[in-house]
């Protein structure tokens, strides 16, 4: 697992194109995100109160967009916590292997829309926490 911390995380800002039809925003592999797309998946209708995510991966990166709607990505490193909320369809998180991350507070209709660097593979994930932080030792 690679060692990363919250601060490897970044918010990084799409390109958006306005006109009177509305706003577009695109991402090219390697151009705006720092890795090539291999999956993409949304999560959507989360009911309020609940959190998804609550797992670290090995090796893969992880773009996140607010597609619509609002919610928080907590960031976890084993030693600093971090709350980064997304609101914006043109912003995105990116989180690198090796930090824990759970979406929480989700504003109701919200899509999380998450990119990922790997194709799924259960091997990848850490999904409990006192082993996460074991394999940090």
């Amino acid at each position: 697992m690679d060692k990363n911390n919250i601060y490897n995380c970044n918010l990084i800002e799409l390109p958006k194109i306005h006109n009177k039809e509305g706003n577009l925003t695109s991402v090219e592999n390697s151009k705006e995100i720092p890795f090539e797309v291999k999956r993409v998946f949304y999560l959507y209708d989360v009911p309020g109160g609940e959190s998804r995510g609550a797992h670290a991966h090995k090796k893969c990166h992880q773009f996140i967009v607010a597609a619509s709607g609002a919610f928080e990505v907590l960031l976890d490193d084993g030693n600093v916590k971090r709350v980064i909320q997304l609101n914006r369809p043109y912003m995105g998180l990116h989180i690198p292997p090796g930090i824990w991350a759970s979406e929480i507070n989700f504003s109701s209709g919200s899509i999380c829309l998450v990119l990922a660097s790997h194709k799924y593979d259960e091997a990848d994930y850490i999904r409990d926490y006192n082993e996460y932080i074991k394999l940090l030792k």
